[in-house]
């Protein structure tokens, strides 16, 4: 029996194994990582989805300034190989677009094939406006509007706006203390 679930700690190491078979060693060069890197993802929208207890897809949501306005990134979103084809990952962008429409965010941003993704009411054009930090193949940079006209006139950089860790802001004390 496949169910999601809210991503626990737990399930961190079960997580970057399965998006390390999913995106292979080169997974953190990607130019969305700019964007995560050093952040948390964005509170309550980090999900798995689990069959026997064992975590076979995660979807996390992060928290970004898309020229202007407060919008969330998704990604990455891995399935397990044994799992793909059956519509698990479909389910999974549902199930994160809807809690995070249910919790008041207005807008999401991706970097993904627009096929499969318009279905779920991706656009180029609401992303037209944008740029991300680093090299994007512009036809895969999408975004959708949970709430009308809420990246309206969005026009500039994408920047990351996620919470710090703790342990993060601790060595930048740190290092500021010791320069």
């Amino acid at each position: 029996m496949t169910f999601i679930d809210t991503e626990k700690l737990f399930d961190i190491p079960a997580r970057e194994a399965l998006l390390d078979r999913a995106f292979g060693p080169n997974r953190r060069a990607k130019t969305c990582e700019r964007l995560r890197e050093g952040r948390l993802a964005a509170d309550g929208l980090s999900f798995v989805a689990r069959a026997d207890d064992r975590v076979i897809a995660t979807l996390r949501f992060w928290h970004v300034n898309a020229g202007g306005r407060p919008a969330l990134m998704l990604g990455p979103i891995a399935v397990d190989p044994l799992f793909r084809s059956l519509g698990l990952g479909g389910e999974m962008i549902r199930h994160g677009l809807s809690r995070a429409s249910m919790i008041g965010h207005q807008g999401v941003i991706l970097v993904g094939d627009a096929p499969y993704y318009q279905k779920f009411g991706f656009d180029r054009s609401l992303a037209a406006g944008l740029d991300l930090p680093g090299p994007v193949d512009p036809a895969r940079f999408l975004a959708l509007e949970l709430e009308p006209g809420a990246l309206a006139g969005a026009r500039g950089l994408v920047l990351p706006t996620g919470a710090i860790p703790l342990v993060s802001m601790e060595r930048q004390v740190s290092h500021r203390r010791a320069a």
